[in-house]
């Protein structure tokens, strides 16, 4: 049997889907420059069609009541999801739909606004913005469909539920990143919090306290987007032996806060010495 060629060519390629533009493939690397495909480009590819899959029908249903939606994209580093975004689903939308890339490195909203102009996306808009600055900049729309943040380090993914909630997104998608604010906190109070109950255990030692602070953060995170009248569902985006960050939290806004869930928020910070973060994970 002969030997298999390194790569495929792209016109035999199942995975690349009709319409999809091949020089942004090869932008994102998914693509070699000769538009060839290994195994781990295979997987990339995959991954990104699995995150889709979430995304896609939260903008059907946005669409289905205004033509014109936004999605802004928090922490857009490349913008590597938003320029799959619109090349799955925006390119060739009837009326004025557009995605916004927010970050606050020039050199990287430079780079985005070159490749769509280059792509002829012109639906797309990079804005060199801190948080603080997108929420009140008159650069960006009043209504927000949806938000999104893919591995917004820190407290990035933190940034991007204030935008969210300052401006009432309907929906929320977010694959959080490393945040080392609560760890932190935990590891400097870790000595009174053991003296004090058993509970902090859990996090005494080193890997344990990064461990825990990450999967706090995450659960304060829902318990803030419940209590500000968000439905939250939590599930795997890629399987654990690609990434150990692949949570992804998506937010549905119904609009009726709940008290209870701002309750049980403030109740775990103060159970786990976490009362300076409140600002952070604030509730109405």
């Amino acid at each position: 049997m002969p030997a298999q060629p390194q790569g495929t060519p792209v016109q035999l390629m199942p995975e690349i889907r009709p319409g999809q533009s091949v020089e942004l493939l090869k932008e994102l690397h998914i693509l070699t420059r000769d538009g060839r495909m290994n195994q781990d480009s295979r997987r990339k590819l995959k991954q990104v069609y699995h995150l889709y899959q979430f995304i896609e029908p939260l903008l059907q249903a946005a669409r289905a009541e205004r033509p014109d939606i936004r999605l802004v994209d928090h922490g857009a580093g490349k913008s590597y999801l938003g320029f799959i975004l619109y090349d799955l689903f925006f390119k060739g939308l009837d009326g004025d739909p557009h995605i916004y890339g927010i970050e606050t490195r020039p050199d990287l909203v430079a780079r985005s606004e070159e490749l769509a102009a280059r792509l002829g996306f012109t639906g797309m808009s990079f804005l060199n913005l801190t948080v603080a600055e997108s929420i009140a900049s008159e650069r960006m729309p009043e209504r927000i469909d949806l938000v999104t943040a893919l591995h917004a380090c820190n407290t990035a993914t933190d940034d991007a539920i204030r935008f969210a909630l300052a401006k009432e997104a309907r929906y929320i998608v977010l694959v959080p990143c490393c945040q080392a604010e609560v760890a932190a906190t935990l590891r400097k109070n870790k000595g009174q919090a053991i003296k004090r109950e058993v509970l902090a255990e859990l996090w005494r030692h080193p890997i344990h306290t990064r461990e825990f602070g990450s999967h706090v953060t995450n659960v304060l995170r829902c318990l803030q987007l419940e209590a500000h009248g968000y439905q939250v569902n939590v599930t795997e985006l890629v399987g654990w032996e690609h990434s150990m960050k692949n949570e992804l939290i998506i937010a549905t806004r119904k609009g009726t806060p709940q008290r209870r869930q701002a309750e049980r928020l403030n109740e775990l910070l103060g159970m786990l010495g976490l009362e300076e973060l409140g600002g952070r994970f604030f509730t109405p």
